[in-house]
């Protein structure tokens, strides 16, 4: 489906929350839509590579690590999701070897990039709402994303 993020705001308005302009764009596919799946980490990033290892179904993977500065996502974690059917990642944090992320046809959105990954052990939590950008993500909510933004509805929209 072809959308663009302002129009679906312009015609759905009542339905649309606006993420604050706090991303950039470090994935292949430069438009992306799907329901969420929500996943918080507070270290590691085991629960993430589990859930990426799965069968995505044109999901999007919304990832909150309260923007600790160190990369969450890099191009492994890009194939897998590719593989598995993800149609993107968006994370509050970091992610790494962007030259090769940006090959994948993925959609992949976060604040920045850093080069060091994290070493520390952690379980994350899977299905949770996560809030950041000024709006909360909630899973099975849609999320669509291109170059002018992204945002989150509850229910799907269609132009």
């Amino acid at each position: 489906m072809k959308f663009y993020t302002a129009d679906l705001c312009d015609k759905f308005p009542e339905y649309t929350q606006v993420l604050e302009p706090i991303m950039k764009s470090y994935g292949g596919a430069k438009r992306m839509m799907g329901q969420i799946v929500t996943v918080k980490l507070s270290g590691s990033n085991k629960t993430l590579i589990e859930l990426l290892k799965s069968e995505g179904y044109g999901q999007i993977a919304v990832v909150d690590v309260d923007a600790n500065y160190t990369a969450v996502v890099g191009d492994n974690l890009m194939k897998f999701a590719y593989e598995n059917n993800w149609a993107g990642i968006v994370i509050n944090g970091y992610v790494r070897d962007t030259k090769n992320t940006k090959e994948i046809d993925v959609g992949l959105f976060a604040l920045g990039t850093c080069p060091k990954k994290t070493m520390e052990v952690s379980e994350g939590f899977l299905h949770v709402t996560v809030n950041f950008g000024g709006i909360s993500f909630n899973e099975g909510d849609y999320l669509y994303a291109d170059r002018d933004g992204i945002i989150v509805s509850s229910l799907p929209l269609e132009m």
